[in-house]
Order: C-alpha cells, then structure tokens, then sequence
C-alpha cells in the first residue's frame, strides 16, 4: 500500500475514531517511511493510540522508540 492510500486510511480512521485502525496504520506508515524522524513521529502516534486503547502492541511500539533514543 503506498503512503497516500495509507493517509487516506488515516484520515476515515480518524473520522470513525477507529483507534485500533490507528494503531495498525500508524505502526505501518512508520515501517514504509526513509526517515528515522518521520518513522518515529508514525510510531509516536501509534504508541499513543495503543496506550489510549490499553492495547497490547504499546509495549512493542515503545520498545522500537526506545531503541530509536526516543525515550530513555
């Protein structure tokens, strides 16, 4: 899927509040995108959509942040 679909999928997500959906998109966005910052601004999003979610994938999306030195 390439980034505009991915945007695209973002913004209905937002719409619906279909948090889980952020998660999802957010997460790949991160792995599709050539910039570790614009990665991690994806991956910042999708921690923080898990964490409001109490959803399990916050625990892996901090570990890839902390391992980027986004968080001590």
């Amino acid at each position: 899927m390439r980034l505009e679909e991915l945007d695209r999928r973002m913004i209905s997500a937002h719409a619906a509040n279909d948090r889980m959906a952020l998660i999802k998109l957010y997460a790949e966005a991160a792995d599709r995108v050539n910039d570790i910052d614009a990665s991690c601004f994806y991956l910042t999003h999708a921690y923080v959509y898990a964490l409001e979610a109490g959803a399990p994938e916050a625990r892996r999306l901090h570990a890839r942040l902390k391992a980027e030195g986004r968080e001590a």
